[in-house]
């Protein structure tokens, strides 16, 4: 299911109902079970305090925006810094758009834990919570310059 793709009175089979939950899994997930702890980990190391369901679902959310913003771009392969930069502020005008979703507080955080996810293979080691922290800087100061 797709931002704002919610439609109220529905009517879907359990087995519908199954096979998209899977295929959802699947997608945020391509690693299982392993990848969702290492990315869980990693996002309480970063911000303690918060519930596990709320950060998957802003994790989520700006996962499925990268995705979209990735179509858009067409960007392949490895991107230089002024591609990357451009990915960001991309990124950033379409999570301000989900607001109720992406605190501005923790946006930064949930950039560079895409960037991170995007880049994972089956080993599913994500960049440690100071040099993710490093990166939320960067994007930070992108932020800033946006606002400006």
């Amino acid at each position: 299911m797709a931002l704002g793709d919610i439609k109220f009175l529905q009517f879907k089979s359990k087995e519908q109902m199954e096979k998209e939950r899977v295929e959802y899994e699947d997608w945020a997930f391509p690693y299982g079970e392993k990848q969702k702890a290492a990315l869980i980990s990693r996002l309480k190391e970063l911000k303690p305090k918060e519930s596990d369901s709320i950060l998957l679902i802003s994790f989520l959310t700006c996962k499925e925006l990268y995705g979209k913003v990735m179509k858009k771009t067409k960007t392949e392969g490895e991107a230089d810094a002024e591609t990357e930069k451009a990915t960001i502020k991309t990124l950033i005008d379409e999570a301000n758009k989900y607001k109720q979703l992406l605190r501005k507080n923790d946006l930064s955080m949930h950039i560079a834990m895409t960037i991170a996810d995007a880049a994972v293979d089956e080993n599913c080691e994500y960049p440690t919570a100071d040099e993710l922290r490093k990166h939320m800087q960067e994007i930070d100061e992108l932020l800033v310059k946006k606002r400006r």
